[in-house]
C-alpha cells in the first residue's frame, strides 16, 4: 500500500492543546529543527508537493499541522524550532505546545526525527529524544538532505548517528534520507506503516 500517504489532506491547525481532534486511531509526528528538511519529507512522503508548507524562512510551522489519510491514521507536523527569528516568548509557547502533545497524546504511535545529516544532534534535537524515552514512543531518526553528502560520507554518517543512538539505549531506527533524489521514501513508508496499522 505504498500509495496509501497519497491520501493524505491537511485537516487542522493547532496552536492550543484544547483544540487538539478526537483521539481515535494512530497518529505519528514529524518533529526536527526549523531547517532541518520536514517539511519536504513530509510532501515527498505524500507526494504532494505543497501539502506541508515549505519555506527559506525558518520557522514557518508556527502551529500543531494535522494532515490525516483516513479515519484512523494522520501525520502531524510539528512547530520547527531552533533557527526562528521569533521572539522567546513564542519559542517557550511551541515549546510548551510540543511538551504537552508528545507527552500527554495517547495514540501518537511514534516520531519521525528529522536531522540534517550534515549537521546531526543539536542540543533541541536531543530534546525531542528525550520526549521520546520518557514517554516510551519509538523513534525514527530520518538524516535528511542526504544528498549533499557524498557516498562515503552517508554511510560514515549513519553509522556515526546509529552508534551514538545505541550509546543512549533508545528505542530507535536510523535512515538516510533525500526528498530531491529521492532517497529513502520506501524505507520511510515502511516504518510508518508499522506504527499507523497500514494494512490491517
Amino acid at each position: 500500500m505504498s500509495n496509501f500517504y497519497n491520501q493524505a489532506k491537511f485537516e487542522i491547525s493547532v496552536a492550543a492543546i484544547k483544540q487538539l481532534p478526537p483521539e481515535q486511531g494512530y497518529e505519528v509526528a514529524f518533529a526536527g529543527r526549523s531547517n532541518a528538511g520536514k517539511s519536504s519529507a513530509i510532501n515527498a512522503l505524500t507526494g504532494h508537493r505543497n501539502l506541508a508548507r515549505t519555506s527559506k524562512t525558518p520557522g514557518r510551522t508556527q502551529l500543531l499541522n494535522f494532515f490525516r489519510m483516513d479515519e484512523q491514521r494522520a501525520l502531524v507536523d510539528l512547530p520547527g524550532y531552533g533557527y526562528a527569528k521569533v521572539p522567546e516568548s513564542v519559542k517557550r509557547q511551541w515549546h510548551d505546545l510540543i511538551d504537552s502533545y508528545l507527552s500527554n497524546r495517547q495514540i501518537l504511535s511514534g516520531i519521525v526525527l528529522i536531522m540534517d545529516s550534515r549537521h546531526p544532534f543539536g542540543r533541541l534535537d536531543q530534546q525531542i529524544i528525550d520526549w521520546a524515552v520518557a514517554g516510551s514512543l519509538p523513534l525514527h531518526v530520518l538524516l535528511s538532505k542526504a544528498d549533499k553528502l557524498g557516498k562515503s560520507q552517508r554511510a560514515n554518517t549513519l553509522r556515526q548517528v546509529r552508534k551514538e543512538l545505541t550509546s543512549l539505549g533508545i528505542d530507535t531506527s536510523t535512515q538516510l534520507f533525500s526528498a530531491t533524489l529521492p532517497l529513502g521514501l520506501e524505507e520511510l513508508r515502511s516504518t510508518l506503516d508499522n506504527w499507523l496499522h497500514v494494512g490491517a
